[in-house]
């Protein structure tokens, strides 16, 4: 069913192109550009006129076929992906939209909102927000009220539902654009009088955070690029969605490093029969692209980050580390090793995930623990 609807959303998209620059559209104008026989698009014309989306505009007439459009100009959503990774009782939400002005205002009004949000961050288009599971009263209306809050959110099984309130431009997002977003399973609404309210169903995905450390040598190469290679190449992965990469800064002083010793990390979001895969071909691939032997990868599952793991993630600023104490650390926590003497600073990028950029990027920042 997810293919049917992944397939009428490239179509009706495409089709909506070709209203906004012609004004109409041809069994033909569709075949060549969804590259499809003419049969197939055919078909997918004739179902689109049956739910309302698309008209004919002209009758065939002789030499002139057909033409078409669809009723609409305004995008079909501005909500590109929508998917909720789970850590125990914790939940974050991943919402990446067509505007980074629309996710702007969504995280304005959420923190504004509260409710089971705790924290919200925003990176262009992307918008994170860490929530936890349960329930929680929020007002919503209009100036100065917030326009739209997650009032809940709530494991069933396999599945996260958020429970949302608003009003205006953000009930129309969630009637009419939420459930068009890539990892939305279902989205179900009422109203009660100008307020909306909604249910958004996503898969209860895991959370993956890989560190890596000493892939490069004196000759050439450079952690950081390997790591956005391997968030690509992991991102292939059927059931695993890429979400972000960054860098952080170690201790400058380290004597073995190969530049200013910086590390990496990258964070993926995968359903939980793929994560076994996914730290297979993390492996092999570090192993394969690496320029140095001591290359290092760890792996952590899930997204929280215990005071004493933050601890060694600032001992790794402050210090030189062992491998002996990186591997009692990552023991502890549960997070696997794999690899040279880069394991230390491998497993220090997870333990400094999570922090901003400007902590992240500046060896001389304090650490919060």
């Amino acid at each position: 069913m997810r293919g049917v609807i992944k397939r009428r959303r490239e179509f009706l998209h495409l089709m909506r192109a070709y209203t906004l620059e012609k004004g109409s559209f041809t069994v033909t104008d569709v075949q060549t550009g969804a590259g499809v026989p003419r049969s197939t698009a055919q078909d997918w014309i004739n179902r689109l006129v049956d739910e309302g989306c698309v008209v004919l505009r002209e009758r065939k007439q002789g030499r002139s076929p057909s033409r078409y459009a669809t009723l609409s100009a305004l995008p079909q959503s501005a909500c590109q992906k929508i998917f909720t990774t789970v850590d125990g009782d914790h939940v974050q939400i991943f919402h990446e939209c067509l505007s980074g002005g629309c996710a702007a205002f969504c995280g304005h009004h959420h923190t504004l909102a509260e409710g089971v949000v705790m924290q919200v961050q925003r990176d262009g288009t992307l918008l994170r927000e860490f929530a936890r599971i349960g329930y929680s009263d929020v007002t919503i209306g209009l100036y100065p009220s917030p326009a739209v809050g997650v009032v809940g959110v709530a494991r069933d099984g396999d599945y996260i539902i958020q429970h949302i309130r608003c009003i205006g431009g953000p009930a129309y997002s969630l009637t009419d654009m939420m459930g068009h977003a890539d990892g939305v399973c279902d989205v179900s609404v009422k109203r009660e009088g100008d307020i909306v309210v909604g249910a958004v169903r996503t898969r209860a995905l895991s959370h993956l955070v890989i560190g890596v450390d000493d892939t490069d040598s004196r000759e050439g190469g450079a952690t950081f690029a390997l790591a956005l290679a391997m968030l690509q190449y992991l991102g292939a992965i059927k059931g695993v969605i890429p979400i972000e990469h960054r860098v952080a800064m170690l201790n400058p002083e380290v004597v073995w490093r190969t530049a200013g010793n910086s590390c990496s990390y990258i964070e993926l979001a995968a359903i939980p029969e793929s994560c076994a895969k996914v730290v297979e071909r993390a492996t092999l691939f570090v192993e394969d692209e690496a320029l140095s032997g001591e290359w290092g990868i760890a792996v952590k599952q899930g997204f929280l980050i215990d005071p004493l793991l933050r601890s060694y993630g600032k001992k790794a600023r402050e210090e030189i580390v062992s491998r002996k104490s990186a591997e009692e650390t990552a023991g502890v926590h549960g997070i696997t090793l794999h690899g040279g003497r880069g394991v230390i600073g491998a497993l220090a990028a997870i333990a400094l995930s999570g922090l901003r950029n400007e902590i992240l990027l500046s060896p001389d920042r304090k650490i919060p623990v």
